[in-house]
């Protein structure tokens, strides 16, 4: 099949626009506050750093040897920037993505084993459920013809798995109510200031955080009850996320989490857990859709594995084309397509001074579309990912080095089972006029939604 793409934008799939020209303090600040993905300059699908000073000095970084350094060889000397931990913290606490140093490394020891292979595969069947879950919904809406966003639709089936796998069976759980935090909480919580372009401290307010602070307060109180109410329960029979991480050990200090410890990390889990995977299904669904040759290859791939029922983790090897997708879905659309981190020490990275303090900022979504490391790094080439030939740290949507996302693997199963499930019935067609907007607040979301056609395959 001929990905080739063409000057011919209509050919490709939705993209953000980029800086053409060099922003100033001001016009940084309302386009981060409009989508953040809008300050990166154009240039940096093309250079290896770039660097400037809007208050406070910063360098993109898109060299995969640099960013190997970062991420993975000096990762003590590039901790997570003010900027993140003033957006996160508030919800996170000091969870594991926030977290530094010795604090750490003990969570992240005390983790690990939650998130091994076997204990991921356990958690597959809540997976083809809410799979079969989403298809009925679907189902009701091909029945008339009528569109649907799929991103929305992702969403509900992505927080029906992390919910299940983190309280299942606790009745007394609000999973509405802490689902409409978490929205509350990333649409207005998690927004950039000035200030925190500017790297103020925390203790400096921010207008916007101050006024939903009460959404943050009710996230908590709600994890916190389900924590005291398992504590207090019967032991289950099958252990879910909470009864794994509730008894997790530091095994080289036997240290436990404490109750405020458990419930960051659990809010971490369930914050990044369903919202990273969502946004992966429903772009490669809009994907899929932008190109019908892929989705009836996947789809027949799909339906020669599954027959008629959901997929489990034994079909994934038989459905190679499905992960091509969600890895070139990742690669075009990656949920975290910008990160940052400040420099302890200074150094040289490719002939620029980097102060301590520094800024250093990978933007992650530039790095997947970089012309000198990606062939046609614009068009949709799931191909690409059958002998993958790119440097490992060109492809960053989970990060690298010790700090790579602990849930990856939770995460790439999920999304291949409820994608093969889905294609394998339905067959996806695009609302004329109504294409997305990759636009990132916290994560890259489709502004306006992904509206499709759904009809039974």
């Amino acid at each position: 099949m001929d990905y080739a793409a063409t000057d011919d934008t209509h050919r490709l799939p939705a993209r953000a626009p980029l800086a053409e020209h060099p922003l100033g303090i001001f016009a940084s600040f309302r386009a981060a506050r409009r989508n953040l993905l809008e300050i990166i300059p154009e240039l940096a699908t093309h250079a290896p750093i770039i660097s400037g000073n809007t208050g406070a000095r910063w360098h993109m970084v898109m060299d995969p040897d640099s960013l190997r350094h970062i991420l993975k060889t000096r990762v003590e000397d590039y901790p997570k920037s003010v900027v993140t931990k003033l957006i996160l913290g508030p919800a996170v606490g000091e969870g594991l993505f926030v977290a530094e140093g010795a604090e750490w490394r003990w969570q992240r020891r005390a983790a690990s084993p939650v998130f091994a292979a076997r204990n991921m595969e356990a958690l597959a069947p809540v997976m083809g459920a809410a799979a079969e879950a989403s298809a009925a919904r679907i189902s009701t809406a091909a029945d008339t013809g009528r569109a649907v966003d799929l991103h929305q639709e992702m969403v509900a089936a992505t927080f029906e798995v992390i919910s299940d796998v983190t309280f299942s069976g606790d009745e007394g759980f609000d999973r509405a109510a802490i689902h409409r935090a978490i929205d509350a909480y990333i649409a207005q919580t998690a927004k950039v200031s000035l200030l925190d372009l500017f790297a103020l401290p925390a203790w400096v307010p921010r207008p916007h955080r101050v006024i939903s602070s009460g959404v943050v307060r009710d996230l908590k109180r709600h994890a916190d009850r389900a924590i005291e109410a398992r504590r207090a329960g019967e032991a289950k029979a099958v252990p879910d996320l909470l009864d794994l991480l509730d008894g997790a050990q530091d095994p080289e200090t036997g240290r436990e989490m404490s109750p405020a410890e458990l419930r960051d990390n659990l809010l971490t889990f369930i914050v990044a857990g369903h919202e990273t995977t969502a946004l992966t299904l429903a772009w490669a669904l809009y994907l899929c859709a932008f190109d019908p040759e892929v989705q009836q290859a996947a789809r027949s791939e799909a339906q020669a594995a599954l027959g008629a029922r959901a997929a489990t983790v034994d079909d994934l090897p038989r459905m190679p084309l499905i992960a091509q997708i969600v890895n070139e879905s990742l690669r075009l659309y990656p949920p975290a397509g910008f990160l940052s981190r400040t420099a302890r020490k200074p150094e040289t990275l490719l002939g620029r001074e980097v102060r301590a303090g520094d800024t250093v900022m990978l933007p992650i979504y530039a790095l997947h579309r970089h012309h000198a490391l990606w062939d046609d790094p614009h068009a949709f080439r799931p191909d690409r990912f059958a002998n993958p030939t790119h440097d490992r740290f060109a492809f960053l949507p989970f990060g690298a080095g010790p700090r790579i996302c602990i849930g990856a693997g939770f995460a790439m199963q999920e999304a291949q089972i409820i994608l093969a499930t889905l294609l394998a019935r339905f067959r996806f067609t695009a609302v004329p006029g109504r294409e997305p907007v990759p636009e990132m607040i916290l994560t890259t979301r489709p502004k306006g939604g992904i509206w499709l056609t759904a009809e039974r395959a």
